[in-house]
């Protein structure tokens, strides 16, 4: 009878650590939600921007850097989150008669099928392209551009990557870079 008992109390024992174990050890484990310990920025490099709009393409993490990097004829404007380049601006200069889609096709190799505006922008569910409206260099021939790549962000969304693509290039229109070739 003895012997009974001790093999009972085993299988206890065991059932308990078998029950025990692994929940012991899911409830140490977090639910895998990651936050955003940094602010998101109301401006790129000089353009404002709206953070409602810009959050959903920026991804959880501790910090994040924005710098711009001018070259001839060209402005980028890097948004790097804990190391990992997410968001590219571009602003570039062209030959005064190009189009968006001629834009597009020198900066990405994606499909970007999306319009609107009569053609004037295009995105897809990460990038945007605009083409302003009176940003133009009549020195040089040239009109301005804008692109936003979240190549980083595993965030897609065609329309609201339309409605930043919008609103950045309207920016940029009142930006100096637009208001000093203009005059």
């Amino acid at each position: 009878m003895i012997h009974h008992r001790r093999n009972s109390q085993r299988h206890v024992i065991t059932l308990m650590l078998l029950i025990g174990v692994p929940v012991f050890f899911l409830a140490g484990c977090s639910t895998g939600e990651q936050v955003r310990s940094y602010t998101t920025p109301h401006s790129l490099c000089g353009i404002k921007v709206d953070p409602e709009e810009l959050t959903p393409f920026l991804p959880p993490g501790e910090k994040i850097k924005v710098r711009k990097e001018p070259h001839s004829g060209i402005t980028t404007c890097k948004v790097v989150v804990d190391d990992t380049l997410v968001l590219t601006t571009t602003q570039a200069w062209l030959k005064k008669g190009k189009t968006t889609v001629y834009f597009a096709a020198g900066q990405t190799l994606e499909d970007v099928k999306f319009s609107a505006d009569s053609g004037r922008f295009r995105h897809s569910g990460n990038e945007g392209f605009g083409k302003t409206r009176k940003c133009v260099d009549e020195a040089y021939e040239q009109e301005l551009y804008t692109a936003l790549q979240a190549s980083g962000s595993e965030h897609r969304d065609p329309e609201a990557m339309k409605r930043l693509i919008i609103s950045y290039t309207d920016e940029v229109e009142k930006s100096p870079e637009c208001t000093a070739t203009a005059l």
